[in-house]
């Protein structure tokens, strides 16, 4: 008779067949992956969709508050250098610091700190390598998020770029067509090829007073950054956002996917001026 455990069968994985797993499992991993990351650039996308919503609610919230006046973008933006004030917060220097604690602003001194859910500006939850240290940080603490200073943070279609214009910004009923007209958007500035935040959206073209009426001059650089898969999200006046692609400048710019900074839309100023 047979010993039971000699009878025994024993089997194992060849060296091929482990070979075949292993390539089947890598295989399934790259497929994989692509989609995992798209979903969660996907979700980024939509916390940042949410995050603009809350600035267009508090931006709103603090014009009822005041007069129907929305938040001034940047007051004092003609002193030092470039001032202390933000839409955004308050930094402790006005002049040029390596000191990125004196250089960059406080979200939680912003002056929409009490009209949003947990007091303070939130941060684009995509993964952007801001430079956020030295004197060209000069924006630094906006989040991500650019203001359209031009048409709704200040009265620059009324003075041009000047101080007296910076000083008020636009009422809720100053604005026509509101769902044409820009709020807020994804920002970011290329500088001497460092990305940085930037606080405003800016429009294609310059506004000034040319003493006798305003007039609109070509030469801005873009800031609107495309940082979502090509789109760049957007809240409008009256409340809705949207995710718009990049139609201009043309392929001269630097734009690879992380510098894709640019305008949408027309070649004018129509989407920013507060009327038509």
């Amino acid at each position: 008779m047979k010993n039971e455990k000699s009878a025994s069968v024993y089997k194992a994985f060849t060296l091929v067949e482990l070979l075949i797993v292993i390539g089947i499992i890598a295989l399934l991993i790259s497929i994989a992956l692509p989609c995992l990351a798209a979903a969660g650039e996907q979700c980024s996308a939509v916390v940042c969709r949410s995050n603009i919503r809350q600035l267009h609610i508090a931006n709103t919230g603090y014009a009822l508050s005041n007069n129907d006046y929305y938040v001034r973008a940047a007051p004092d933006i003609d002193s030092g250098y470039g001032g202390r004030e933000r839409w955004h917060g308050v930094r402790l220097s006005d002049t040029p610091s390596a000191d990125p604690d004196l250089n960059t602003f406080d979200p939680t001194k912003s002056p929409l700190n009490d009209y949003i859910n947990d007091g303070k500006v939130k941060e684009c939850p995509a993964k952007v390598k801001y430079t956020k240290e030295g004197i060209d940080a000069f924006e630094a603490g906006c989040g991500g998020y650019g203001y359209n200073s031009t048409g709704v943070g200040s009265r620059t279609y009324q003075y041009g770029f000047c101080n007296k214009a910076m000083q008020t910004s636009m009422k809720l009923t100053d604005i026509r067509q509101s769902a044409d007209k820009i709020m807020f958007t994804d920002t970011a500035f290329n500088d001497n090829g460092q990305l940085i935040e930037y606080s405003f959206c800016e429009p294609p073209m310059f506004v000034l007073h040319t003493g006798k009426k305003i007039k609109e001059y070509p030469g801005v650089t873009p800031s609107i950054h495309f940082r979502h898969r090509g789109k760049t999200n957007v809240v409008w006046c009256d409340g809705h956002v949207s995710a718009e692609e990049l139609d201009f400048p043309p392929e001269a710019f630097d734009q690879t996917d992380e510098f894709k900074i640019g305008w949408f839309g027309p070649e004018n100023n129509s989407l920013f001026k507060p009327w038509n």
